[in-house]
């Protein structure tokens, strides 16, 4: 006669085998760069959101949107540096609805821009601090720096200065310049590299604006 079933729930049978995600330390390695890439896009595209609908100040924005900027090149080499694979087809591939995040990440590089008081003491500030990353971003082309995420974050920081003057005139001749390498840049893999020939037009271009800067303010 055989047993009545019991009406107590029975123990998980532990000699099953369990699905493992990876098969080793450094695919599990792999999953979390790309867990981490995927993070700070979306925390990217609700700061945007929240910046648009005034949920947040602008000097947070600014201080968030430049930290996440400089993780995303880190995070994007980490995860795709090792394939073809770029940053585009990713959001594809994981179906990512951030049409701001990657606008702000893959093209424009910097955070909204935020013109700098007309108080005197701020803009001497904003004029050094533009002085000294345009000296910082053409001594790294003249030593040769050719990686993305070497020079990407120092036309990152000179673009950030340079929207921040004030009473610049909407075609302001390096912010043109700047923005544009800056964009190339971004739309690149940070362990892609320009050739010679890209350095030596980099380099012309970051002269030509440094020295158009320099007629403009002794215009002032």
């Amino acid at each position: 006669m055989s047993n009545p079933p019991s009406r107590w729930p029975q123990a998980l049978d532990q000699s099953k085998s369990q699905i493992d995600l990876f098969e080793s330390s450094k695919e599990r390695k792999a999953y979390e760069n790309l867990a981490d890439l995927y993070t700070i896009i979306t925390a990217t595209e609700h700061l945007e959101r929240a910046y648009a609908q005034d949920a947040i100040t602008q000097s947070e924005y600014t201080s968030e949107c430049n930290k996440l900027i400089s993780q995303f090149k880190i995070a994007e080499k980490a995860a795709l540096g090792t394939n073809n694979m770029t940053t585009e087809t990713f959001m594809n591939l994981y179906q990512m609805d951030c049409p701001r995040a990657a606008d702000r990440l893959l093209r424009m590089g910097v955070p909204e821009p935020l013109k700098a008081s007309h108080d005197s003491g701020n803009v001497a500030v904003t004029v050094a601090e533009t002085v000294q990353h345009f000296i910082t971003a053409m001594d790294a082309v003249k030593l040769e720096q050719r990686a993305v995420d070497e020079l990407q974050p120092l036309l990152s920081d000179l673009m950030n200065a340079l929207i921040q003057l004030p009473d610049t005139p909407n075609d302001f001749g390096p912010n043109h310049k700047v923005r544009k390498w800056l964009e190339k840049l971004n739309a690149m893999r940070a362990v892609d590299m320009i050739d010679d020939a890209d350095g030596r037009q980099l380099y012309h271009d970051l002269d030509t604006a440094y020295s158009e800067f320099s007629r403009y303010l002794k215009s002032k």
